[in-house]
Order: C-alpha cells, then structure tokens, then sequence
C-alpha cells in the first residue's frame, strides 16, 4: 500500500495529519463507533471502543429474545450455536479453518484447558518432558496459570517419576536465558504472547513455533494484543493452540468472552480437564459420565453467558470487514508517526521507547519509560487523551486503526508535550493511584 502521510517538510505538521486522515482508505470505518467526540481513544488495545449497533444488540436479547422468546431462544434465536458461530468468525481473522475455535469463557481459563490438553499429550508421548516454556515479561495471567498448573500436577504426583526424577517446572526467559538457550529437550510446551502487552514486541510465529515443534515442544500463542491488530496465520503457522480475548481489537465490550483455537489435529487426543456438561458430545442426555464432544466443542465448559456473547457479534463482523493488510499497513505508519512525533516535539524530557521500531517486531501500540509515568498518563487522561499506564514507569498508547487517525495522534503528542514542559502532571491529583490503571 502507497504511504498515505506525505509531510511537506522535514517535520510533520498538523495540516499533513488532515491530509492524511482524508486519503486513509479505513477512513469510513471510524463511524462505525461510538466515540466521545472530545476524546482521543488510544487505549483499544486494553478496552476497544463500542461498535454503533451493540448497545442495540443487547437490548434486543434482553428485551426480545429473554423477555418474549424466555428459554425458547436456546433454540429459536440461536443461543446454543453461540460459542462455535463467533467462534468461526474469529478463526477467518487468525488463520484458522472452521470449526477450530469457539468462543468461551475467559482468556485465563482457556489458556489452562490449553496447557492442561498439552502436557496431556505429552505426558502420552513424552513423559520425560515436564518443562513449561514461558518469558518472564509476559503478561502476568498467563504466568500465574502456568505455575498453578505445574502446581497441581506436583501436587498429585505422590513420588517424583523414578523414569525422569523432576518435577513439572515453569522456566521463564528473559534477556539472560534467552528463548534458543532454554528451549531444550526437557521442554514439553512453549507458551508465549505473540504481541508482548507492555512493551508491544511481536514474535515470529512461524519460526517460534517451527523451533518448538523441533524441540519435542507444543506451541500455544496468547493472540490477545494481535487479534484483529496484526496480521495471523495460526494454520500457516502451524500453531498447536491459542488463546485470546474479544474486548481489545474486536470491540467485544468489557469482560466479553474469550476464544479458544485448537488445530484439528489435536481435537479429538485428550479433552481438556474443566469437562462441563457444555463439552460433553451430548448435553442433553443428561448422562451419568462424561464422553467428550468429538470437536472443538469439547473445549468449552459450562452455559454460556448469552448477552456477552451476543454483543462481540459486532465487533467482529466490523473486524472482518476490513481487510487486515490494510489494518496492518495504517498502523504501522500511525505507529511510526507517534515515535516520530515523540521524538521530534518531546526529545528533550526523559522518555524511553521500548518498543520495537523495527516492523516486523512491532504490534499496534507505542510504550515509552518515563520515571513519572502514571501522572503523566493521569494529566493526558484529564485532558480527553486516553492510553494507559503499566508498570514500572511505562506509558502504553494503543493504536486502532478502524477509528484513531493520523491527526488524533498528531494531537495526542501535541497533549503529551506540553503536560511535559508545564510540568503538569506534578500536580498532587495526578500522583493518586486508582485501582485500575
């Protein structure tokens, strides 16, 4: 795709920004939101923006299919065809066949019924393999579920194999133990997030995965900052599994639903350990044991919050309506253009980046150090300039391209710059932590 912002000087001003925004083929999608109009919304990648119609779409489950259809509407309005129906559309989006995913559930428990299903294979295959493979700097969830599942798996282990004599462990790399030096024999899942939510450093997933697979290892990708962001390819990939979340990228609304992906290949080899009845091959038969669903069902739990559901239905038929090269090709430029400004307009104040400015390392945010980070986000917040704030010290501005432009960033680092040189984020109201950040 040609660059759309063509600057008339050496340094970008905000007339290039117009220009930019009116040549921007994604242009027409910013009205498919709503957006307070006295608001720069650079905080997708944590919350995405309502999709015009979803206030409307809940309404009409609550008020139409639960107020006149009552239960009738697990099988008149579809309900019951939920999970795997977004679940198709979410696999077009990430490289995945129909009848892959399902949505369901939350992020951290699909990434549990991830893990668990992998280590149950390699427990088949390779017992000797008891390691999971995860980096240090990902997001703290996906930690956390690691070690209580290798937590658990100790816990009911009575003796230590005498075949292996180790237990399950979780290794987390980082700038010491980098990922080719810990990725060795021992290592029976690599579980990493394909866009890092702090600093936005993407992976190579075809090649993680490929040097997984060649270790003896399963490879299961956290998609929630690239979903709907970035281009993916699970199949082309060759991915095991991943997760990922509806509420960033795909607009789904607070706390919707996550997604489950399973290649077909491992489908039907070990069902996951949360088997509620939803997973069972027939809930209905209300029987007295468990035969799992012989499908990507198996990888759901109990009902299905059917209001939430509904709701990411929008959002993703907006997602799927733009063409992710596009998508990718607008925010690499709006990223490239917030560094650019930053540098330019705030180079003389203690900023940071930590993200990659190289392309094909980047996601769809820009983060950058400073020692005063939450007042600063607190000041930009005040004055209608929304990003976020993640510790220690990082200022995160996400990137959506179907509704943030090339002057909304222009103005954002604009705000930035002169909350720096007023020093406007000392102020004492600024420095009061909230309990969401």
């Amino acid at each position: 795709m040609t660059q759309i912002l063509q600057p008339t000087g050496d340094r970008v001003t905000r007339e290039d920004c117009v220009a930019a925004d009116a040549a921007n083929p994604l242009a027409g999608f910013r009205d498919r939101f709503r957006l307070p109009e006295s608001v720069i919304y650079l905080d997708g990648n944590s919350l995405g923006a309502l999709p015009v119609g979803s206030a409307e779409r809940a309404a009409e489950v609550v008020e139409k299919e639960w107020g006149t259809g009552l239960i009738r509407s697990w099988n008149t309005a579809g309900w019951f065809d939920l999970p795997r129906t977004l679940g198709d559309k979410v696999a077009r989006l990430i490289g995945g066949n129909e009848g892959e995913c399902v949505v369901t559930d939350t992020t951290t428990l699909n990434l549990f019924k991830a893990l668990a299903s992998a280590v149950r294979i390699q427990q088949a295959e390779h017992p000797a393999k008891r390691v999971i493979l995860t980096e240090r700097d990902n997001f703290p969830t996906d930690v956390y579920i690691a070690e209580g599942l290798a937590d658990f798996l100790n816990s009911a282990i009575e003796r230590v194999s005498a075949e292996t004599g180790t237990a399950y462990e979780v290794r987390l790399i980082d700038e010491d133990l980098p990922l080719e030096a810990a990725l060795d024999d021992d290592v029976a899942v690599v579980a990493l997030s394909h866009v890092n939510y702090r600093t936005g450093a993407m992976w190579d997933m075809a090649a993680v995965t490929a040097a997984a697979h060649d270790a003896g290892a399963l490879a299961i990708w956290d998609l929630a900052h690239s979903a709907g962001a970035v281009e993916v390819d699970l199949n082309d990939a060759d991915a095991d599994y991943a997760v990922g979340c509806t509420y960033k990228y795909l607009n789904g609304g607070p706390g919707s639903p996550a997604f489950v992906w399973v290649n077909e290949r491992h489908q039907a080899r070990f069902w996951q350990p949360l088997s509620g009845w939803w997973s069972h091959a027939s809930p209905f038969a209300m029987a007295d044991s468990y035969t799992p669903a012989d499908d990507i069902r198996r990888f759901m739990c109990g009902t299905q919050p059917v209001t939430s559901l509904a709701m990411v239905e929008n959002g993703l038929d907006i997602a799927l309506a733009a063409d992710m090269t596009t998508v990718r090709a607008v925010s690499l430029e709006l990223t490239d253009l917030f560094i650019r400004l930053v540098r330019e307009r705030c180079g003389e104040h203690p900023l940071t980046l930590v993200t990659p400015e190289e392309h094909a390392r980047r996601g769809s945010h820009a983060s950058f150090l400073h020692p005063e980070g939450y007042a600063v986000m607190a000041a930009l917040i005040e004055r209608g300039v929304i990003g976020d704030y993640r510790e220690p010290h990082v200022l995160r501005f996400g990137v959506t391209p179907l509704y943030v432009g090339f002057a909304d960033v222009y103005d954002a680092v604009e705000a930035l710059r002169d909350i720096l040189d007023t020093r406007a984020w000392d102020a004492a109201e600024f420095k009061v932590r909230n309990a969401v950040t």
